[in-house]
């Protein structure tokens, strides 16, 4: 159990929390972990190193937490350093490629953030909510501006919402898939509402690695590797270039070289200059190290079996829900036994297609993705899209509260809805 105070200037490091002050006010909470820490940025494996060390020091990276807030007396916060925290519980290094996430809107003239409004989607109504309260920060989980906009204009209901955000002086959030893949996350949340498990990550994330090749080769002097370095450097990629030596016998120096995709020919174009190097030149592909816990959908297998029947009941207490959507795996019934589970928040068919589980969990799949699920004896629930994730908002309330000052104001839209109902 951590304990932390309320307004201080504070350090996490592996999970010890130091006060760097004289005297810390008397409310105090305690938290029982630290924030998530930011991906490793340049990890890289090949099949010849040895991968385990490689793993260790992704896990190294990722449990080393420095973190530095510093609050004025008041309790103030500025908006960058609300996105600090923000980030720290979720890098958005681990969002999908194709996805839009980090500070969509953000005002011309700062003010403090003493109001910060959480809502699943940015809709008209979420947006006269936060104009009542005064919102400084909106955090929508989904992206209100996701595809690339020419003009800010009125016909379009996702630039007024912009527009009346940039007008009110409101920034706007969002980490979408971060949320989903970081460990602890959406996924994590929703996975466990039917209790505890083995779990593990369907798709894994990787860490960002700005190199991409090694090429090996050796030389037969200082003097050589120098003037070959020289050349290379000259050829205008040395920024993206690393390098190391190492004597390789009494007579020759072994060099790797990692450079990106945009250098590598280039520089091999360099080092082909030099003849002597042809019969020792080796490019190797390098590949990005997996970040343990980290990635999209997870997988569980329960430590304590359950039925479909009770399976569906958790799921509503968990979700919050009246009702759920059933389709029964060829061969189940009700009565079935359930004792692993796969689930994806949102729209999971591409995630879940051909995991191996007696029951998906997700917000929408299409018919026939259904269909085939439903063929392999998979039974599958679905709550519509956005209630398989709304819930995760309060949680996320939680975690802001025991890292801001008292003097920021964490609220969970109570406009926010799925726009699907049952009637």
């Amino acid at each position: 159990m951590l304990t932390i105070f309320r307004n201080p200037t504070w350090t996490v490091v592996c999970g010890r929390v130091s006060i760097w002050r004289s005297s810390a006010p008397k409310n105090f909470l305690k938290c029982c972990a630290p924030p998530v820490s930011s991906t490793p940025s340049s990890s890289l494996l090949h099949s010849e190193i040895d991968f385990s060390k490689a793993i260790q020091k992704a896990a190294f990276h990722s449990s080393f937490i420095r973190l530095t807030h510093s609050f004025s007396c008041s309790g103030v916060m500025e908006l960058k350093e609300v996105l600090q925290v923000l980030e720290q519980l979720a890098p958005l290094t681990l969002a999908e490629p194709w996805d839009n996430v980090g500070l969509l809107v953000e005002p011309s003239k700062p003010r403090a953030v003493n109001t910060i409004l959480l809502t699943n989607d940015l809709t008209a109504s979420v947006m006269d909510e936060a104009e009542s309260m005064s919102c400084d920060l909106i955090v929508s989980y989904h992206p209100p501006l996701f595809r690339p906009i020419k003009r800010l204009v009125q016909k379009d209901w996702k630039q007024r919402l912009a527009i009346r955000a940039l007008e009110a002086g409101m920034a706007v959030f969002s980490p979408h898939t971060s949320w989903d893949s970081v460990k602890g996350g959406v996924n994590d949340w929703l996975v466990g509402g039917l209790g505890s498990g083995q779990v593990s990550v369907l798709s894994q994330a990787v860490g960002g690695a700005s190199h991409s090749h090694k090429v090996e080769f050796t030389v037969r002097s200082a003097e050589e590797l120098n003037s070959i370095m020289d050349d290379v450097k000259d050829c205008g990629c040395g920024a993206a270039l690393q390098y190391s030596h190492s004597r390789f016998d009494s007579n020759e120096i072994q060099v790797s070289l990692t450079c990106s995709d945009s250098a590598l020919t280039p520089c091999v174009h360099k080092l082909l200059q030099h003849g002597a190097l042809g019969p020792s030149l080796n490019i190797l592909k390098l590949e990005k190290a997996p970040l343990p816990g980290h990635g999209q959908g997870r997988l569980s297998v329960l430590n304590e079996a359950v039925s479909i029947a009770t399976a569906i009941q958790k799921m509503k207490s968990h979700l919050g829900l009246s009702h759920l959507r059933l389709a029964l795996g060829s061969g189940q019934s009700l009565e079935s036994t359930v004792t692993s589970v796969a689930v994806c928040a949102g729209s999971g068919a591409s995630v879940l297609n051909n995991v191996k589980a007696d029951l998906y969990i997700t917000g929408e799949m299409s018919h026939h993705e259904v269909l085939d699920a439903v063929a392999k004896g998979t039974s599958v629930i679905l709550s519509d899209h956005t209630n398989s994730e709304r819930g995760f908002l309060s949680v996320i309330r939680e975690r802001l509260a025991v890292r801001l000052p008292e003097s920021v104001k964490v609220v969970v839209s109570k406009a926010d809805r799925d726009p699907l109902e049952i009637v």
